[in-house]
């Protein structure tokens, strides 16, 4: 981190020569274009700085520095973003820490663009402490992340989301004690983060979080350039500064909503193809992807043993959890299993199924939302080897790996300030673009293959016979 210098005073141009000469040479600092009668936000007069590979300098107030310094967040840093994505792509190891500062760095340049325009501030009529709560939100938003990203997750009930976590963290202890000593509410800052279900967010909240979930979020505008530079891959380019300099409060029959202007369009349809192209190439690519499904058959084998509770995984980063699923008192396939993970010995695929396969298909996908399920199969799908190929199969040499099904949202109004003939001032995403919700869906429907990995001996010894050894298995998923 770097102390700037003393806090300027909020102007619409720099006061001296010096300041002018910076400006022009390109240099000038966020805070020296903090706007005039804006609210007092850490761009305007930051505490000190911090550096970032994607956005050079990041400033932080005095709140901003008492949160990244909790235990809570200094965990973030042990905490990859893709998981075991830094096997294959070994620059791939940049951390949740840094992550969530970007979030919130562009939670602060979006806040800027709504507020200089005039309108919007009469529309979102929004304090201090309202922007002040959206920015600690984007900055808490991953802080009850489980280690290596989101396969601990798909084991469900009684695994919490992430989020749910969250609001403990951030409701309890020394962030909750951080945020109430700087005049932000815990709680307040919480239901951004995981919304509650039982009551409604303030009309401010319910709009301003949709910049940090939702269709043009500042959460993937900052992942999806951060993982494809860590990663040196051509994908996950977006035009940040046409998108954030787009956004819009729109004024509609249902009250105000967020949108973009016409300009927007070219760089938020970059967004969704952008996010489509790292999926595709990064975050389901088959190394990741057996690795990720080796770690939840381990936490699985370790839950149904009572060698760890729920509780037990919340607190942990990536080194400590394998530490801890490495001890004696685990069980056998666990201590297997992270023992071939810390060795870099991925699974490798038996088996490729695409949503061409139909009911096949479907089988397989339906495990995702009952583990136990997969388990069985898993098992059955093992014994059927062993028999076949007269080999020792452990249970756990054999796993079904299950994307998560994704959303598309393309929930977006889009504003003409002049608009062509046939169009209209207000259109949805569909009306402007002729994109609709489910076109993104279907090309993710035939990209995202579901795999059958095995240990590599057991690969190996299946050769070309694992299509005919294990699709009779998957036809009997009903009655296993």
């Amino acid at each position: 981190m770097t102390t700037p210098h003393p806090a300027r005073r909020r102007v619409s141009q720099p006061t001296t020569d010096a300041a002018s000469a910076t400006a022009d040479a390109g240099h000038a600092t966020l805070w020296d274009a903090a706007p005039v009668n804006a609210p007092a936000l850490p761009d305007d007069a930051p505490r000190t700085i911090i550096r970032d590979s994607l956005y050079d300098t990041i400033p932080l107030g005095a709140l901003e520095l008492d949160l990244i310094g909790t235990p809570e967040f200094v965990r973030l840093q042990g905490i990859k973003q893709l998981g075991f994505c830094y096997r294959v792509w070994p620059g791939a190891t940049h951390t949740r820490f840094e992550h969530s500062l970007g979030v919130y760095y562009l939670m602060l340049r979006g806040l800027r663009a709504l507020w200089a325009q005039d309108y919007a501030r009469e529309r979102l009529r929004a304090t201090e402490t309202d922007l002040r709560t959206m920015l600690a939100a984007a900055l808490l938003h991953d802080i009850g992340h489980y280690p290596f990203s989101h396969a601990i997750e798909e084991l469900g009930y009684p695994i919490e989301p992430h989020e749910r976590i969250g609001r403990r963290i951030v409701e309890q202890g020394a962030v909750a004690e951080a945020l109430a000593r700087h005049g932000l509410s815990p709680q307040r800052v919480a239901d951004v983060i995981d919304p509650p279900r039982d009551r409604l967010l303030p009309p401010t909240d319910a709009m301003l979080m949709r910049l940090l979930s939702g269709p043009l979020d500042v959460d993937k505008l900052d992942y999806l350039p951060r993982d494809a530079r860590s990663c040196n891959v051509p994908y996950g380019g977006v035009d940040l500064t046409r998108l954030l300099g787009s956004i819009r409060l729109l004024a509609t029959p249902q009250g105000p909503r967020l949108g973009v202007s016409s300009k927007g369009i070219s760089p938020l349809n970059s967004l969704l193809h952008a996010r489509q192209e790292m999926f595709d190439n990064v975050y389901w690519h088959h190394t990741n992807r057996a690795m990720m499904a080796m770690l939840l058959r381990a936490v699985q084998e370790a839950q149904l043993a009572g060698a760890i509770a729920p509780d037990d995984l919340a607190g942990h980063d990536d080194a400590s959890l394998l530490a801890y699923l490495s001890e004696e008192r685990m069980p056998e396939g666990t201590r297997d299993l992270v023992g071939a993970l810390k060795q870099r010995q991925p699974y490798k695929v038996m088996l490729e199924v695409s949503a061409r396969a139909g009911r096949v298909y479907s089988q397989l996908d339906a495990l995702f939302w009952d583990q136990g399920k997969r388990r069985r199969v898993e098992l059955a799908l093992a014994e059927t080897l062993a028999v076949a190929l007269e080999i020792p199969v452990s249970p756990h040499d054999v796993l079904i790996d299950i994307p998560k099904p994704e959303k598309w949202e393309m929930d977006v109004l889009v504003r003409f300030a002049h608009p062509p003939v046939g169009m209209s001032s207000l259109m949805t995403w569909t009306e402007a673009t002729g994109q609709r919700p489910g076109d993104l869906g279907i090309y993710e429907q035939h990209q995202r293959r579901i795999r059958i990995v095995a240990r590599q001996p057991v690969r190996d010894a299946a050769d070309d016979l694992a299509q005919e050894l294990l699709l009779p298995v998957i036809e009997r998923i009903p009655t296993i």
